[in-house]
């Protein structure tokens, strides 16, 4: 199996099951009308051509063969790192999984922006940038396996922990920026969300505290359509990236499956915020090709003609044709690539399978300092519950 069709692995409904006739909510073409018109920045076509943009080709201008193939890589291996994860939590080795089928573009893009002293808040679905900053794949694993509280120390690659409540790592972010500005420094902070955690109170709280105190932080919204079952439309009346308008900074949208034109407009906003020039909101419009987590349905929610649609569009396709096109890799690049892969596929399942089981009763501890009495009385019923599938397995 080729790396490019994982995301076709993912079964889909018949074009005649009731759930796609009648369940689905419609928002192709809502979303259609109400980005007709909008400017979105794009230097990779879906058939792999590369168009010219005036603003923004000098930020990739210099880039070599060797580093598109180093892009190339990256989604590769963050594919097949993100679908073994899926696997393992379908096999109960893990207890949830956020994949980010799709939207690998956006995020080795805006990851290969970063500089080193750059410093990244994440929410939990950033595994690209995740594997942009050097965090090993598999200590991303051991949260979502319920063994730690997060598998790495955020100061070594500059690399905050997941981030599980929604929006809140924007005001995070700020914070750090504005403590970055004070300490004069010349670095920047960027931080991600979705399109549904723009519709948070925090984060319009984190874009009034940035506006006013110029903090050199870009904000990165990965709009991939869907806030889990709700539709971009029942989140706003306006295309995001012009939210920023009203809080006095910029924003930009850029196509989220052009990985060259997300690396392109990060560079700029990082430049921007590190030269003094305050906070950019850029919008990276893509698409959640999976579920939004493991222990959702798409299905009960959108239809099939949406996602063929955004397959037509795959990032990963979409940068091997404009490397074969213009000879900046053969087919034995693609073949260890591919062999790459698959040995990063049996180390995380290996390490994954190595660590230990949960801690079921570790919920329980550190609730309240001295004790309490209503903790006590629910561990004792969960301990029961536990307890009668060992006299399950005994029959």
């Amino acid at each position: 199996m080729t790396v490019e069709s994982t995301a076709a692995r993912t079964p889909r409904r018949s074009a005649g099951s009731k759930a796609g006739a009648t369940g689905a909510k419609k928002s192709t073409g809502a979303n259609a009308r109400k980005n007709a018109g909008t400017e979105l920045v794009q230097l990779l076509t879906p058939e792999g051509k590369r168009v010219k943009n005036a603003e923004y080709d000098k930020y990739v201008a210099g880039i070599t063969s060797e580093e598109l193939r180093g892009l190339y890589r990256d989604m590769v291996l963050t594919r097949r790192f993100d679908a073994e994860a899926t696997a393992l939590q379908r096999q109960g080795e893990l207890g949830l999984w956020a994949s980010l089928l799709g939207q690998e573009a956006a995020q080795i893009g805006s990851g290969r922006a970063l500089n080193d002293d750059d410093y990244v808040f994440p929410t939990y679905r950033e595994h690209g940038v995740a594997w942009c900053r050097g965090v090993d794949p598999t200590n991303l694993l051991g949260m979502f396996r319920g063994v730690n509280n997060g598998g790495w120390d955020p100061n070594s690659n500059n690399f905050h922990l997941y981030t599980i409540v929604i929006g809140s790592q924007t005001l995070h972010a700020t914070g750090y920026a504005m403590g970055v500005a004070k300490d004069g420094a010349d670095s920047a902070v960027i931080a991600y969300f979705g399109d549904g955690a723009s519709s948070q109170g925090d984060v319009a709280e984190s874009f009034t505290f940035s506006a006013v105190y110029n903090a050199p932080v870009v904000f990165f919204c990965q709009n991939n359509q869907w806030a889990i079952s709700e539709p971009t439309e029942k989140q706003t009346r306006v295309p995001l990236y012009q939210r920023a308008q009203g809080f006095g900074f910029p924003g930009v949208r850029v196509d989220g499956n052009d990985v060259l034109a997300c690396l392109a407009v990060t560079k700029w906003a990082l430049e921007r915020a590190r030269a003094g020039e305050g906070p950019t909101l850029v919008e990276a419009f893509t698409y959640r090709m999976g579920a939004h987590t493991t222990s959702d349905d798409p299905t009960r929610y959108r239809g099939d003609e949406e996602r063929l649609a955004w397959e037509a569009k795959d990032p990963i396709l979409r940068l091997r044709r404009f490397l074969e096109a213009a000879n900046h890799a053969d087919e034995g690049f693609f073949a260890e690539l591919e062999a790459e892969s698959e040995a990063l596929g049996k180390r995380v399942r290996e390490a994954v399978r190595a660590m230990p089981d949960p801690d079921h009763f570790a919920i329980f501890e550190n609730v309240y300092a001295d004790g309490h009495a209503l903790v006590d009385e629910e561990r004792a019923q969960f301990a029961a519950y536990q307890a009668s599938f060992a006299d399950v397995e005994g029959v």
